[in-house]
């Protein structure tokens, strides 16, 4: 049997995988004696290698997880020479699953010796910019949830719901529930019961390109009384401004080529560009530069430990001023 290690914050598509390894090696007769789930602990992975080794009772094979553990990100010496002793060993019969919402730290003897042994998938959220993935992971839960939706219903659930693959799998259901038979799902009906009221750190991106402060304070309210966190909130800001100042800065450097300007952008979908231009059409290369400064000393606030809001309302408006019209006309004299 395989070793497999998963990582990454998307918590509800790991927690799925591992629930359908989990079904495709335990017996349903025999799993409580054959299934171990090992949360935490100070000696966890050490009882997981015990476990691992230890032959299944009646039909079926041994699953053992060991749930959040920190092996690729600290290891000491005894417990190295433990896992280099046991992973090879490990016998057929047994799977033994790692599961961490942290990436692995390349620089450790532990990960390179867990990924030499183990299979690894990366189960980290698709970013909130990129738009054509989360388009894409609509249409993928659609048809196993089996739904129909056309184009439009696409690009409004994944600019709605972003990379909450949990609130997509639900709204779907929903959705699926209401349709009867091979119908398509038209937008008004996914705007009634999905609601069109979800904010997305995307549309604050917006607001603040646009010099609005007063829009993007509301929006910032909205986001915090969803839950999303002011880290993520960042994260999706950094993203998307990036992207604003390639296209802006290839276009003055003369760069007419889509393709040439998507792939210094990062961006899949050359497509992409011609709304891109326009966008970044009324902005100056100085407006987009002064914002990674201020978003990177956003992001340092926060990871200090500073009030979340007021520190994120505080630089929100910083940000909006920076492309305010009285900035722009100020630049132009």
């Amino acid at each position: 049997m395989p070793i497999y290690l998963y990582f990454g914050e998307d918590e509800y598509s790991m927690m799925l995988a591992a629930n359908a390894l989990r079904e495709s090696v335990l017996d349903p007769n025999w799993a409580s004696f054959n299934y171990d789930k090992i949360l935490p602990a100070i000696d966890a992975v050490q009882t997981g290698l015990n476990q691992a080794m230890t032959p299944p009772f009646g039909s079926g094979s041994r699953f053992v997880w060991l749930v959040d553990t920190n092996i690729t990100q600290h290891c000491s010496q005894n417990l190295l020479e433990n896992l280099e002793s046991t992973l090879p060993l490990i016998p057929e019969t047994t799977l033994l699953l790692l599961t961490t919402p942290n990436k692995p730290d390349q620089r450790l003897k532990s990960t390179k010796l867990i990924q030499k042994w183990a299979e690894v998938r990366d189960f980290s959220p698709i970013p909130p910019w990129k738009t054509e993935l989360l388009e894409q992971q609509v249409k993928e839960m659609a048809q196993e949830v089996g739904v129909k939706l056309n184009s439009s219903g696409v690009t409004f659930l994944a600019e709605a719901l972003g990379n909450d693959r949990r609130q997509l799998h639900s709204e779907l259901t929903k959705l699926q529930l209401y349709v009867s038979g091979d119908s398509v799902v038209d937008l008004e009906v996914i705007t009634t019961l999905v609601g069109s009221q979800t904010q997305s750190s995307l549309k604050l991106a917006t607001a603040i390109r646009l010099g609005d402060t007063v829009k993007a304070l509301e929006l910032v309210a909205d986001l915090i009384a969803h839950n999303e966190h002011p880290l993520r909130i960042v994260a999706t800001l950094v993203g998307q401004f990036r992207i604003w100042f390639w296209v802006k800065l290839m276009i003055e450097t003369g760069e007419r080529d889509e393709k040439a300007i998507a792939q210094a952008a990062e961006i899949g979908n050359p497509k992409r560009i011609y709304f891109l231009r326009q966008e970044v059409n009324s902005l100056s290369l100085n407006q987009l530069q002064k914002t990674l400064p201020l978003l990177l000393e956003l992001e340092v606030s926060l990871k200090q430990g500073k009030e979340q809001i007021s520190t994120l309302q505080t630089k929100v408006i910083e940000l909006c001023q920076v492309f305010s019209q009285k900035n722009i006309f100020s630049k132009k004299s």
